[in-house]
């Protein structure tokens, strides 16, 4: 341990712990899915920005901690963007900066039980802080949000019915100063007991009074995940073999086939034999048919990705064009100025087109969907919104076949839980390629998950929903809190230090050689 804390003293060597302390929550999402060290994981952290010798090392420990945590976040897009991905990684890492200045504020030294008190409610705040800057679609989305770490487990489910998967970041933070505490402040141990215990009161609390969603008949929803097919042709033979599993669904009593994201690769509107061939498909297996178009609109300039309903005479008529698109993958921000990205790696050589607003979707049996696509199911408002517009069943189509043999398909599928317990609707989450999924209202996983191995198609029995969860009435109170308390926290900072510098006694004025206190020299 003492050659290990001499080896802190180098800054360099330092830095790369801060990294590897970074990525170690990573380890609780999906492929390696340790959900249970979530609660610890970032205790290695916490503990080296603690233990800074400086506040500004501190928060160059929270910068590298913070790129660590990003890059192992999104290592997966490392073969398409190249370069540009350490780039992404640093520049959102250093939104933990303050977070490690704040770290060590708190807890450095020995703190007092009041010290820590604050950094149990004011680390937990300033980390939700920075979830919600870097949830904006811009800076990518909410991607890798601590709380999604805990997609399986029951009680975090049903905390965020009430409070989004917010509430399970900032209770998990908690936790982890918590643990903090107890490990190195030892005076101080009573007010991190306090806290765990709090957590398993408010998790309590939230699986025996949180309302359960009201659910009515069954529906069966067919998912039809072709596989990969690349190569001459890909959007023609895709379309091929996603005909030639769907109409195995006759029969068997379907009222919605959804296909994934990028299902059709061109216009309905320009190919009016695609449309008929759905429309056919759609009376053979007596369901409508929910496909996604990825192609340039005939009736409106630019590429959009749209889902579109097609029942038993064709077009119904619902649409709803993508609104929040991938950046670099889908569009490139500010591209006069990164546009150079096309050339170090696979970034968008053409912006997409954005929708205007979300849309719900009725079919011919009366059943009420909201569609969202791919990156979109990441963002809690948009399934918030579709569920207080009478979604009874929350669709997502997507395609990961980018991302192959990587966490990134995992990762995704494992997003729907949490929109589903959020909002209390039952969600489908259908790819191209896999992962495919589908969970219940309450979060639960509904059969078994089409992986990236598989093709073909499965048939899921789901319980449309609807009733408001306290999470969909109140909506983002958590992450809107967290400002507050960290803002209010500065303030009361700011006027203790004000305080301590007017109490403290001033030097009287020298006398110099030239001069006096009442007439100095020059």
């Amino acid at each position: 341990m003492k050659t290990f804390g001499r080896r802190l003293a180098s800054p360099w060597y330092r830095s790369v712990v801060a990294v590897v302390a970074g990525a170690v929550p990573v380890l609780a999402f999906p492929a390696p899915a340790l959900w249970w060290c979530a609660g610890v994981a970032l205790v290695p952290w916490i503990l080296l920005a603690r233990n800074a010798p400086t506040g500004r090392r501190a928060a160059f420990d929270g910068w590298c901690g913070g790129f660590g945590f990003m890059f192992a976040m999104h290592h997966w897009l490392l073969p398409h963007l190249h370069v540009f991905t350490f780039v992404i990684a640093a520049l959102l890492g250093a939104l933990w900066a303050p977070w490690g200045w704040l770290v060590r504020r708190l807890l450095g030294g020995t703190p007092s039980r009041g010290r820590v008190v604050a950094a149990l409610v004011v680390l937990p705040s300033g980390w939700l802080v920075i979830e919600l800057i870097r949830s904006w679609h811009a800076l990518g989305g909410p991607w890798g949000v601590l709380g999604a770490s805990q997609w399986q487990v029951g009680a975090a489910l049903r905390l965020a019915s009430v409070g989004g998967v917010w509430l399970v970041s900032l209770l998990l933070v908690a936790v982890n100063v918590a643990v903090a505490v107890l490990v190195v402040v030892r005076a101080a141990r009573l007010p991190a007991l306090a806290a765990l215990v709090a957590v398993a009161a408010a998790g309590s609390a939230a699986w025996v009074w949180s309302p359960r969603p009201q659910t009515g008949e069954r529906v069966r929803i067919a998912v039809v995940q072709p596989g990969v097919i690349a190569g001459p042709a890909s959007a023609d033979r895709r379309f091929d073999r996603q005909e030639q599993f769907t109409r195995r669904l006759a029969g068997r009593d379907v009222d919605l086939v959804v296909w994934g994201e990028s299902s059709v690769g061109f216009d309905l509107g320009d190919r009016p034999d695609l449309a008929g061939r759905l429309a056919a498909l759609s009376r053979g297996t007596g369901a409508d048919l929910l496909v996604n178009v990825d192609a340039r609109r005939s009736d409106r300039p630019g590429i959009f990705k749209s889902s579109v309903l097609v029942g038993p005479e064709g077009l119904t008529g619902d649409r709803y064009d993508k609104m929040r698109l991938v950046p670099f993958g889908e569009y490139i921000p500010a591209r006069s100025l990164l546009g150079w990205a096309t050339s170090v790696g696979r970034a968008a050589g053409e912006d997409r087109r954005r929708g205007a607003e979300q849309v719900v979707m009725e079919t011919d049996g009366g059943l009420r969907v909201g569609p969202m696509v791919c990156f979109e199911t990441a963002f809690p408002d948009m399934s918030r919104s579709l569920a207080e517009d009478g979604a009874g069943v929350l669709l997502a189509q997507s395609s990961t076949s980018t991302f192959q043999r990587s966490w990134a398909p995992e990762q995704h599928a494992s997003i729907a839980a949490l929109r589903a317990a959020e909002t209390g609707r039952p969600m489908v989450h259908a790819t191209l390629t896999g992962v495919s999924a589908v969970y219940g209202p309450d979060g639960r996983r509904v059969g078994p998950w089409l992986g990236t191995d598989a093709s073909g198609t499965h048939v899921y029995e789901v319980t449309p929903a609807h009733g408001t969860t306290p999470y969909v009435r109140f909506g983002d109170w958590v992450p809107l809190t967290a400002p507050v308390v960290v803002a209010g926290w500065c303030v009361v900072e700011a006027l203790r230090v004000r305080r301590r510098r007017d109490r403290s006694p001033r030097a009287p004025r020298a006398r110099t050689a030239h001069g006096s206190p009442a007439r100095p020299g020059r």
